[in-house]
């Protein structure tokens, strides 16, 4: 990172819009480990403090699932996925009702900032989206979105997915055995006895009868045989895979609003290996980073040379580079390895850089990938974060001079939007 976030100031008049943080995939912890980071939010408010949200959505849920949640977990009312959704998905239409929401003010005199880490950034995006289409009825509209800031957030998949369980060949299906096939059978045991267990083992399930109020022994038996959840098309893994996020692009999802801003922090640990090929690893000097998630370790390496020629359907993004023949043969010839970018096996131990940036390729978006303390609207900006793994900055808050400086830069960001705002 740069010294323009230190040297560059903000008027102290702002209006100080809400900020709501949106968790991403088993997200659940809330401020109970997101720590002190408001602190340096708020460091040069200069008197006033903005007042931070968390908005609870399904933690394991489809996009379009979470987006719906956290709309009215905003507004209040009764959550309604859709009645052509459901209806696709075999899922009720109703899900929760929130008798009181967070923000039930939120309107176009009254707009917020949005920050999601991991699928919370994918979330939001999607959120502005179905906004956009109509999903919530004439009133609500995307210029109550002022900001979308992400961290870490997989917008055009991850090869995370696959290694866990996802079927290169035949998504949603699940390999059985796999870390994959084991989560999802702890996920259908949580949510049958979600009724009598904490608040943080809520996983917004009730759209789907998966609890013991819905279901009997034996059916909770079959589905943790055949998971109707894991192995469907409107659940978390599957939106992260490369074919969902395909079908995104394709719907012009993600493309920026004209009067919103846009700021995604993109973050890696691998280093380019030695040699032609632009695959990457993890050092020794990496692992000493930040040694509260040693998996990821495991699994950056991994994805720093994953074999991108088994997936199927063949990613959109093989498409820009103009692949060989070879890898629609499925042959990872060594010199496709040289011709597709290093972004590409770049990662944070969850998510490829390239993923990060922004919603589809940067030939189809207007992006600039620079800091500025001086922003557009509708022009996604993106910061790379080097030496940082998915959960360096968010959600533990270990006090570490990188978490210190994203809140602090994320203030300042905040604050020369308002500034705008108030000299429209």
């Amino acid at each position: 990172m740069s010294d323009l976030w230190k040297t560059k100031e903000v008027s102290s008049q702002c209006q100080c819009f809400p900020l709501v943080i949106v968790q991403g995939f088993l997200g659940r912890a809330e401020s109970r480990i997101w720590g002190d980071f408001e602190r340096h939010l708020n460091h040069d408010c200069h008197g006033c403090e903005r007042r931070v949200m968390f908005a609870s959505v399904g933690p394991v849920s489809s996009l379009h699932d979470r987006a719906c949640e956290l709309y009215y977990s905003l507004v209040g009312g009764t959550v309604d996925y859709g009645e052509e959704h459901s209806a696709a998905h075999g899922h009720s239409r109703y899900g929760r009702t929130h008798a009181q929401g967070l923000y039930p003010q939120w309107s176009l005199e009254n707009p917020i900032h949005l920050l999601g880490h991991s699928l919370g950034g994918s979330t939001i995006v999607k959120l502005q989206y179905l906004m956009k289409q109509g999903h919530f009825g004439p009133r609500a509209h995307p210029d109550w979105i002022r900001s979308i800031n992400t961290i870490s957030s997989p917008f055009r998949g991850s090869q995370a997915v696959y290694m866990l369980g996802e079927r290169v060949d035949a998504a949603p299906e699940v390999r059985p055995f796999s870390m994959g096939a084991m989560l999802s059978k702890v996920i259908h045991t949580i949510s049958y006895f979600s009724p009598i267990l904490p608040k943080a083992f809520d996983f917004h399930t009730e759209s789907r009868r998966m609890s013991f109020l819905d279901i009997s022994i034996p059916s909770l038996l079959n589905r943790m045989w055949k998971s109707d959840w894991a192995e469907s098309y409107d659940a978390a893994p599957y939106d992260v895979t490369f074919e969902s996020a395909d079908q995104r692009e394709a719907n012009q999802e993600g493309q920026p609003h004209p009067r919103t801003f846009y700021r995604s922090c993109a973050t890696y640990l691998t280093e380019k290996v030695e040699g032609n090929d632009n695959f990457h690893t993890v050092t020794s000097s990496n692992l000493l980073s930040f040694p509260f998630s040693p998996p990821l370790y495991f699994l950056a390496r991994v994805m720093g040379s994953f074999d991108f020629s088994k997936i199927r359907p063949v990613p959109s993004f093989l498409d820009e580079i103009k692949v060989p023949d070879d890898v629609e043969q499925g042959l990872l010839t060594a010199d496709y390895r040289k011709s597709l970018p290093e972004e590409y096996w770049a990662n944070d131990g969850v998510v490829p850089l390239f993923s990060q940036w922004h919603p589809a390729s940067c030939s189809s978006i207007h992006c600039q990938h620079v800091e500025t303390m001086s922003p557009t609207p509708g022009i996604w900006y993106v910061e790379q974060w080097n030496n940082t793994s998915h959960m360096s900055l968010v959600p533990l808050w270990v006090a570490s001079d990188c978490q210190k400086q994203y809140w602090l830069n994320l203030g300042r960001w905040l604050r020369a939007i308002e500034f705008q705002n108030q000299n429209i």
